[in-house]
């Protein structure tokens, strides 16, 4: 359903060519969001001030234990689409799709600081962020409902290419009949030198259908 209405790109347009590419997006690329869907629903939202026109400027790539595939599209916003894929890495695979926004980054300075949030301060039934509630939505079998280890690979357009290690939850809370705004709560480690660099992350998010999209190329 995807791959029917996304844009194709120029393949002889320059770009990274190892970098990850999907339903038309790709490093350097740019895509516009529906401006009336923007601004129907960003009064429920979080995020204040959402831009319609994306400049994407890195790629990520996670390979998900499920056997499918997490693409990231950070852009000039402060933003990034996220599409993911089941069973192959094309627009016949793309199961979902959402734009983040990052909320809130926090330098965690010490060992023990790491594993309390690690063990404790990710996970969590109820997620409380400036006043509202989001609910957890991987839940395990059991009481313990760990945060989700996983590792991307991001790839920058002046060639980095750099891995970071990331331990997350996903959140979400009701804005309508219809709609959900999600939460992502992430702790992220990457070594810098011989030290290792942490934070925690949090971004919040929406859905977005094909006809939210339109892929400049």
């Amino acid at each position: 359903m995807f791959g029917k209405l996304f844009g194709k790109k120029d393949k002889e347009q320059a770009h990274k060519p190892d970098s990850p590419e999907i339903m038309g997006l790709y490093l350097g690329g740019s895509f516009e969001l529906d401006p009336l869907k923007l601004k129907l629903i960003e009064p429920t939202l979080k995020v204040n001030g959402a831009a319609s026109k994306h400049l994407i400027q890195a790629v990520g790539k996670v390979i998900l234990d499920t056997g499918g595939t997490m693409f990231r599209f950070y852009t000039d916003d402060d933003a990034f689409l996220q599409v993911i894929t089941d069973g192959g890495e094309t627009e016949n695979h793309i199961t979902d799709v959402k734009l983040w926004y990052f909320y809130d980054t926090k330098t965690v300075g010490s060992e023990t600081q790491w594993q309390e949030l690690i063990n404790n301060g990710i996970s969590q039934p109820v997620y409380s962020l400036d006043g509202d509630d989001y609910e957890r939505v991987w839940d395990a079998v059991g009481e313990v409902s760990p945060p989700v280890a996983m590792t991307e690979t991001t790839f920058e357009q002046d060639g980095d290419v750099t891995t970071t290690d990331q331990f997350v939850m996903l959140y979400e809370k009701s804005i309508s009949e219809d709609e959900v705004e999600a939460m992502l709560v992430s702790g992220e480690e990457k070594i810098v030198g011989n030290n290792h660099d942490r934070c925690l992350v949090i971004s919040t998010g929406f859905n977005l259908s094909p006809a939210d999209i339109i892929i400049n190329g």
